[in-house]
């Protein structure tokens, strides 16, 4: 069996309350060895950090503020988020463990598709994550939508101190592909999109992404890949990516997923497990 790792997946949405427990074991008998779970703000960090204790070396948890739930209690929130990072960094060095359970800073970003109301607190928010991720060596799990000219200013400020990360649900042209990778400790996330009968990235990926600088992801429960698109979306279906990105590089999926695995390794130092284990 193939294994996999779903680099950005919300198992802790409502849309899971009915049926959680099956949603992880159908992908784990997908072949999916590890998924990375990402809060949106403090409610979900704290429902995250309860899963990763829940499937312990199987669910991994990000902290972070989301854009699009950056309103006016935004800094009283990244004050918590800072507390429950600072708690498991302090909680892995009394076990002598070399890295807490939170594996990144995420999912943050700037979105200003819907509306510019909060514009200026996304930024200050954005901004105090990147710098969170300097200074613990976190790696960022960064959303970014009508906003990359503005993501890419602030990031450029840090580039020589940022430890990477993933450009979370990449959708864009192979110009706005070949900026983010000027980023050279970042790789792009791609999801069920890919897999979308209009969508350009079959072709556009192949031409400037090398295979080295992405990771599969499948931003569960939205954006299902074909042949389930419509429907809730879950952590078994980026199989569905994995083959339709192999036949786009050209290459078997084995090949692909062994070197995405890679990628993820390098990213977040965080293995997938052999088939015997999965």
């Amino acid at each position: 069996m193939i294994n996999v790792i779903d680099t950005h997946t919300h198992l802790d949405a409502v849309e899971f309350n009915e049926d959680r427990a099956a949603v992880f074991e159908r992908a784990r008998a997908a072949g999916v060895c590890k998924v990375f779970l990402p809060a949106i703000d403090l409610k979900t960090a704290r429902f995250i950090m309860a899963l990763s204790q829940a499937y312990p070396g199987y669910a991994y948890p990000m902290v972070g503020l989301h854009p699009e739930e950056v309103r006016e209690d935004w800094f009283e929130q990244l004050t918590e988020l800072a507390n429950i990072i600072r708690a498991d960094r302090a909680e892995a060095k009394e076990k002598g463990d070399a890295r807490g359970r939170i594996i990144a800073i995420g999912e943050v970003g700037l979105d200003y598709y819907w509306s510019r109301e909060f514009a200026q607190e996304q930024l200050e928010a954005f901004k105090m994550q990147v710098q969170w991720s300097v200074s613990t060596g976190l790696p960022l799990m960064i959303h970014c939508r009508k906003a990359q000219s503005e993501m890419v200013r602030v990031l450029r400020k840090y580039k020589s101190s940022l430890p990477g990360g993933v450009f979370h649900c990449f959708t864009g042209n192979q110009k706005e592909a070949e900026e983010l990778l000027s980023f050279d400790k970042f790789v792009l996330g791609i999801g069920g999109v890919s897999t979308f009968k209009t969508s350009h990235l079959r072709e556009d990926l192949p031409a400037v992404v090398p295979m080295d600088r992405i990771v599969l992801e499948t931003d569960s429960p939205y954006m299902a890949p074909v042949p389930h698109r419509g429907q809730r979306n879950e952590s078994a279906y980026v199989m569905d990516v994995l083959s339709t990105l192999a036949k786009s590089y050209g290459v078997t999926p084995d090949e692909l997923a062994h070197q995405t695995n890679e990628n993820v390794k390098r990213v977040f130092g965080i293995e997938a497990v052999s088939d015997v284990q999965c």
